[in-house]
């Protein structure tokens, strides 16, 4: 029988006189498509603090759950009454308050992802709330594929990531070149839109972004990088990319960003916009047509200009009827 040892526990830090409070808050990432462009809607600029994402605490004295609480939030702080919704990660990492010393209560964020429709009957009240909807990838422009690979990442953003992977001390320069690989697609690893949240990591830890400086990460100052947000709600904002980005893949959500009649390209340019992808049309009505998720419903549209289009419903059924729903994309080509 192996002898027991008897090892000395090392001392602990002394515990604060007084323990750490922590608050709950809520913030809600609510995308919408029009124009063929996804928006985000974000509240005013507070306070010097740049735009951000709707947010709010949570009082379980005044709701019983976080997600009535986060409802009636954005009702009050925008008027939008929200549709679907998921909770998408909790934020709790210490400094994302950009408070000095880190004094007062220790916020922790719980995010969510909501899908609605843009509804012109609102626009007005949301208008008054000063809550305004705005371009997905005017915060993530390095998102946006549709065109092609954006000329920003060979132009600005490889070279910086480049030279911040190779200053990395000892083995820390080889890992980071790897993330730099699977994140951003270089040599042979295919660019991957689900990767949305690495990438936006990489730029802040390599202290591009502004919310880098702000935090004190970073010295600054930071690159041009898209617009930046409070906080860490960029951050939000990245993970529910990636997140809806990945689900449209297994879930009929993206029917949640569609009129209830919507013609085929109508559909397209909806999955085009939230994945930041060109889909080829044939092989797209082929994949539509395949999994079975839309109908006719024998009416057509004459607003495109050319010939009547013919309209489709989403096929409610399919979700008892297969368990994945979804528009498995397969790779970019």
């Amino acid at each position: 029988m192996r002898p027991s040892s008897c090892r000395s526990t090392p001392a602990r830090p002394p515990m604060a006189e007084r323990p750490t409070s922590v608050e709950i808050g809520l913030n809600a990432a609510i995308v919408a498509v029009s124009d063929n462009t996804p928006r985000i809607l974000v509240t005013r600029e507070t306070a010097g603090e740049p735009e951000g994402l709707p947010y709010g605490p949570f009082d379980p004295t005044v709701h019983r759950t976080m997600e009535m609480s986060l409802r009636d939030t954005v009702e009050r702080q925008t008027a939008l009454g929200l549709g679907y919704i998921e909770q998408l990660y909790t934020f709790g990492d210490r400094g994302r308050q950009h408070i000095p010393g880190e004094k007062g209560p220790h916020l922790v964020s719980v995010g969510y992802l909501a899908l609605t429709r843009m509804d012109p009957d609102c626009a007005a009240r949301l208008e008054a709330t000063g809550a305004h909807w705005r371009d997905w990838y005017g915060f993530l422009p390095w998102e946006d594929w549709r065109g092609g690979r954006p000329a920003l990442i060979d132009r600005v953003l490889m070279p910086a990531l480049t030279g911040w992977a190779e200053a990395g001390p000892g083995s820390e320069a080889a890992a980071r070149r790897l993330r730099l690989k699977l994140a951003f697609g270089n040599e042979d690893f295919p660019f991957d839109e689900e990767r949305a949240l690495e990438r936006y990591e990489l730029l802040y830890e390599a202290g591009l972004v502004e919310e880098a400086v702000a935090d004190g990460h970073a010295a600054g100052p930071a690159a041009a990088l898209g617009i930046a947000m409070r906080f860490d709600h960029r951050r939000i904002a990245a993970t529910a990319l990636a997140r809806l980005r990945a689900k449209i893949k297994y879930r009929p959500v993206i029917f949640e960003l569609m009129p209830p009649e919507f013609t085929l390209t109508e559909l397209q340019a909806t999955v085009e916009a939230i994945s930041g992808r060109h889909l080829h049309k044939q092989n797209f009505r082929r994949l539509v047509e395949g999994a079975e998720l839309v109908e006719p419903t024998g009416g057509t549209a004459t607003a495109t200009g050319g010939r009547p289009a013919a309209l489709f419903r989403f096929r409610r059924r399919i979700v008892g009827e297969r368990p994945a729903p979804g528009l498995k994309l397969g790779g970019r080509g």
